[in-house]
């Protein structure tokens, strides 16, 4: 149903509330959007070093007006409310971020399965993952400090920092000199679509 306001002053407290939420869902998009197309524009490789110089001042800027809003402190880059939670917590909050993005990625597989069909969501999202795995690739990366060429004992590592080491099981066996066997042992999207009754 169409709300009965005209312009923003007219908003109840709820719903000024809702319209933050949104507002930081456009954020993210734009960022996202911004990134696709300096992608396009500029390459992969181009676009992440562009990322890195922009990525750093709009998260500075931002956490700068949202601690001074909300009344938080920020430790470096860090905000302090982060810093000062009990170790459990702090783990606690990272897998529910690593599985909310996990139900984020599961939630756009079956609104496109079941309005286009399994072909174009496979389809969307081998597109996606073809885009998220390098993005991902460069963040952990630069999370890690890893060298440009580091190896497979970088690799292993940095395995170990994907978003879905925090939500499936997987292992690393056959090690050799030159190579080694990479396992999802158990995947939470299969789970679910097993519980859900819905193909794999």
């Amino acid at each position: 149903m169409e709300k009965p306001y005209n312009k923003q002053e007219d908003l109840s407290h709820e719903d000024n509330a809702r319209l933050v939420m949104d507002y930081f869902h456009r954020t993210i998009m734009h960022h996202a959007m911004w990134f696709a197309e300096v992608q396009h524009q500029f390459g992969p490789e181009r676009a992440r070093e562009i990322m890195d110089v922009a990525y750093p001042k709009s998260f500075g800027i931002q956490m700068k007006r949202l601690s001074k809003v909300l009344g938080f402190e920020m430790v470096d880059d860090i905000p302090k409310p982060l810093l000062d939670m009990p170790k459990e917590k702090l783990e606690e909050l990272k897998e529910g971020a690593a599985v909310n993005w996990l139900a984020n990625d599961g939630v756009w597989f079956q609104a496109v399965e079941f309005t286009r069909g399994m072909f174009d969501a496979k389809r969307c999202n081998d597109t996606c993952w073809g885009h998220f795995s390098p993005f991902e690739a460069w963040s952990i990366k630069r999370f890690l400090s890893l060298g440009e060429n580091p190896g497979l004992e970088g690799l292993k590592k940095a395995l170990q920092f994907r978003l879905y080491a925090t939500v499936n099981k997987q292992s690393i066996t056959e090690e050799k000199p030159d190579s080694f066997v990479f396992q999802m042992n158990e995947c939470r999207v299969q789970n679910a679509r097993k519980r859900k009754g819905l193909d794999d």
